[in-house]
Formats: structure tokens, C-alpha cells, sequence
């Protein structure tokens, strides 16, 4: 018989930490001995849960917990998790219709080499805000624009990073967004009042993102002849695999009409997905026995137009042959793994002593912003779970808020800046392992260019620290 949660033994420090740290030493001796990769790092996540379920057994519980609890994180989960395996059938459907080399084309027209990066980062800001979905605005605007980069011969990770910033800007200040609604619930403070408040950790990185992609373009990126040739030989290809007329651009549409109504997304990112191959069957005349298997195992260009092999290039193939629902497996996989370990993590009781360490060493304005983001950091890199991130570091640190005369804003940003922006540059977290599955670059590739993302906790901490100081960026609760 196992012991109640309330009856375990305390749970001290360095053991709350073991998990974790095995998890950092599997990856680093990893790295050093066979280089990084997404199977070194899936099997690093599994030994850490392994050694999180050895904490488990020394505090009296067993196997049976761990499944329950991690059952209930993959529940929890199960509407993101849906959105991803459809992600998969998006991107191939999109490809059999036609959407994305419609979108690809458009792109080599209207974008100029230079902009690309900049371009990518303001329209999937501008899609986000509306939209309220990071996921939705990298899977619509940023796959069509990762494909126009692509076909200019542009480094991606640039743009992948851009295309990550912008939809986190508008993900952490969009009214519609989840997270920020949870963020603001969490730490008990009203909506508008927190979206206010985070303008000030926001607009400074969005500016920097802005110029940063803006110098990629001006000293970075050379519209050579080479890349402007390679772009126009991708578009004219495009043009004799596909009929790019205005029918290949309704799943788009119906995509962005159905998130920004904020319908289900899974519901909506289906319904353009079958959308696209009655399109893809009546309009571009591709072979309707290739409908199932396109959406299922991915887009083949060898299979649904034949004819294409004797001109395909090894870039158009690239471009073209990718998505399906099986394309998400592996990510699915990481998701549990993932899932696995923080389960582990909650039923040893390691996640309540790690918070409670970095409580009792709050001493001042700075030290509680420090210990709220850490919290927040450790969690979602745990969990992988923002919502449920959000209310439990919102309700550990409220009371130290108030205790300290600092309005509950200052919890609410904390929490966005240590959440929202961080998650998708951790590689094993579902929304890391989403944009990186979606856009084709590994995280660790597009990291270095997420601007917006890394810089927010770092003008976060600037605030709180400056604050003694300067009397701003850090708001005092109301009498």
C-alpha cells in the first residue's frame, strides 16, 4: 500500500533536483561524445524520467501514480496535442490544393530577399494579436513564408526565429490569446490592466527583434543574382506542377477566418485540410486515391504528378515533400516522454520542494521577480504545460506580492515573461517541439534569432532591478 501525497517523506533539495540534473548531464556527455540530436535528446528526457520514478519509489509511491498522473497531463494536453497531429495533415493537404505553392509564389513576387526576415516577423505578430494563437499564425502564415524563403535559397533559421518572435508577441499581448487570459486569472489581476502592464517587457524587444531582422536583410542577406534565379526557376516549376488560381487559396482562408473567430483550432485546421484535397482532386486534377495517403503519410510529388520527376529539383522536393499526420509522430514521443518525466516530478513531491526553495529566498522586489521567473522556467521546461504553469506559480507568489506592496500586474508579467516567450526554446517542450516540426528548423538552429522571446525575461529582470532606481517599470498596488 503507497503512502498519501500528504504522508511522504520531506523531499530534500538535492534530490528534488536529481531528475533534472540527469537530464543536463545525459545531454551534455551526449553532445560531447556524438553531437546533438533529437534522439540524443528524447533518450535523455526518458533516463531523467527514470530517475524520477527512482525518487518515486524512495517516497513510498509506485508505477501506478506516475501513469495516473501523467494520464492526466496527456489529458490535460490532448487539445494541443490534437492541434499538432493536425498540423501534419494541414501541411500536406495545403500542399496537394495547391495553398502553399500559391503562398510560396505570392512570396517570391511581393517579398524582396532583403525584407524576408523582417516581413515574416510582422505578419505573424499581426496574425497572432488578431488571431490569439501562436500555433496558428506559425502553421498558416509562417509555413507559406518558410516556403518563399526557401525558394529564394534564404537561410531559414533566420526566419524561422522571426517567424517564432512574431507569434509570440502577439500570443503574450493578444486579448484572445489563452495564455495571457490564464496568466492574468492566475494572478488574479484584470485582463486589459496585464496586457497594459507587459508593454513595457514587450515593445523594447519587439523594437530590437524589428532592427535585428532588419540589419539580417540590409548586411546580411544579399539579393545576388543566384538567389533571385533559383526563386524564379522554384516559381515557374510551381507553376507547371500546380494551377494557382484563387480556389488554392480558400483553406487558407478558411484557416484564418475559423482561429480568428476562435473556433476550436484542431476543428478548424481539419475542416481546411479536407478543404484542400477536394481541391487538390477537382481542381488540380491530382489522383483521388492519393487523398487518404497524402493526408496521412505526407505530400509525394513523385506519386500525385509523375511527370515532375524528369524537373524536380533536390530544393523543390525539399519544399514540397513534407506534412502528413505520421510526419508528427516522433514529436508525439517526446511529448510523452516529456509528460512522463514531470509526472514523476509532481508525484515525489520534487516540484513542490524546488518552489518552496525559491520562496524562502525572496528578500526584495528583484529577488521575488527572480524567484517568480525561475519558478515559472522550471515548471514549463517540467510540465510543458502553460495554463497549469500559470495558476500554480499565480497562487505560490500572489501573497508575497501583496505582502510586499507590489501590484499583482508585476506577477502577471513575471509569469508571461518566464512562460509564454520561453517555452518554444526549449526543443522538448510541446511548443518547442510544434514550431520546429512545423517550420523544418531544429530549435537549437532557430533559438539564437528568436529575439523577441529571450529578450523579454531579460528586460523583465532589467525592470525589477532598475526599479529602486529609476521608480519605474514595476507598478506599486493601489492603496
Amino acid at each position: 500500500m503507497t503512502q498519501s501525497g500528504n504522508d511522504m517523506p520531506r523531499l530534500p533539495l538535492w534530490l528534488a533536483l536529481f531528475p533534472l540534473l540527469i537530464l543536463f548531464g545525459a545531454i551534455v556527455a551526449g553532445v560531447l561524445t556524438i553531437g546533438f540530436s533529437s534522439d540524443l535528446l528524447l533518450v535523455s528526457i526518458l533516463i531523467a524520467a527514470a530517475a524520477g520514478g527512482a525518487v518515486v519509489i524512495r517516497q513510498g509511491r509506485n508505477w501506478t501514480d506516475i501513469q495516473k498522473e501523467a494520464g492526466r497531463r496527456i489529458a490535460d494536453a490532448l487539445p494541443a496535442i490534437l492541434i499538432l497531429l493536425s498540423i501534419g495533415a494541414l501541411l500536406s493537404s495545403w500542399m496537394f490544393s495547391g495553398t502553399i505553392p500559391l503562398m510560396v509564389t505570392l512570396g517570391v513576387d511581393l517579398i524582396h530577399p532583403s525584407y524576408m526576415a523582417l516581413t515574416a516577423f510582422a505578419a505573424t505578430a499581426l496574425m497572432s494579436t488578431i488571431s490569439g494563437t501562436s500555433w496558428g499564425s506559425a502553421g498558416t502564415i509562417g509555413v507559406a513564408l518558410m516556403g518563399a524563403a526557401g525558394a529564394m535559397g534564404l537561410p531559414l533559421a533566420p526566419v524561422a526565429g522571426a517567424v517564432v518572435s512574431g507569434a509570440y508577441f502577439g500570443d503574450k499581448l493578444s486579448p484572445l490569446s489563452d495564455m495571457t487570459n490564464i496568466a492574468a486569472i492566475g494572478a488574479g489581476v484584470k485582463l486589459y490592466d496585464h496586457i497594459r502592464h507587459m508593454l513595457w517587457t514587450s515593445l523594447p524587444p519587439a523594437i530590437i527583434a524589428a532592427l535585428v531582422f532588419a540589419a539580417i536583410g540590409f548586411f546580411g542577406v544579399h539579393a545576388d543574382d543566384t538567389a533571385l534565379t533559383g526563386a524564379a526557376e522554384i516559381k515557374a516549376a510551381l507553376q507547371s506542377i500546380f494551377d494557382l488560381h484563387f480556389v488554392a487559396a480558400i483553406p487558407l482562408f478558411v484557416a484564418i477566418g475559423g482561429i480568428a473567430l476562435q473556433r476550436p483550432p484542431a476543428l478548424v485546421i481539419m475542416t481546411s485540410s479536407v478543404i484542400a484535397i477536394f481541391i487538390g482532386v477537382f481542381a488540380q486534377g491530382f489522383p483521388v486515391e492519393m487523398a487518404a495517403a497524402t493526408l496521412v503519410n505526407g505530400f509525394d510529388l513523385s506519386l500525385v504528378h509523375p511527370e515532375a520527376n524528369g524537373f524536380a529539383t533536390d530544393s523543390l522536393k525539399n519544399l514540397l515533400n513534407r506534412g502528413g499526420v505520421m510526419s508528427m509522430s516522433y514529436t508525439l514521443m517526446f511529448v510523452i516522454a516529456a509528460f512522463l518525466l514531470a509526472a514523476t516530478m509532481e508525484v515525489s513531491g520534487a516540484m513542490k520542494t524546488l518552489l518552496d526553495a525559491l520562496l524562502s529566498s525572496v528578500r526584495s522586489a528583484f529577488g521575488l521577480i527572480a524567484a517568480t521567473m525561475t519558478a515559472g522556467f522550471v515548471m514549463i521546461a517540467v510540465t510543458s504545460h502553460g495554463g497549469v504553469t500559470s495558476l500554480i506559480v499565480g497562487g505560490l507568489f500572489k501573497k508575497s506580492y501583496a505582502d510586499r506592496d507590489l501590484a499583482p500586474e508585476n506577477l502577471s508579467r513575471a509569469i508571461e515573461d518566464s512562460v509564454t516567450v520561453t517555452e518554444p526554446l526549449m526543443p522538448w517542450t510541446v511548443s518547442g517541439l510544434f514550431m520546429a516540426g512545423t517550420l523544418g528548423v531544429a530549435t537549437v538552429d532557430l533559438l539564437p534569432w528568436a529575439v523577441f522571446c529571450y529578450l523579454g525575461p531579460v528586460f523583465s529582470l532589467l525592470f525589477a532591478a532598475a526599479y529602486v532606481v529609476t521608480g519605474h517599470g514595476l507598478k506599486k498596488a493601489a492603496p
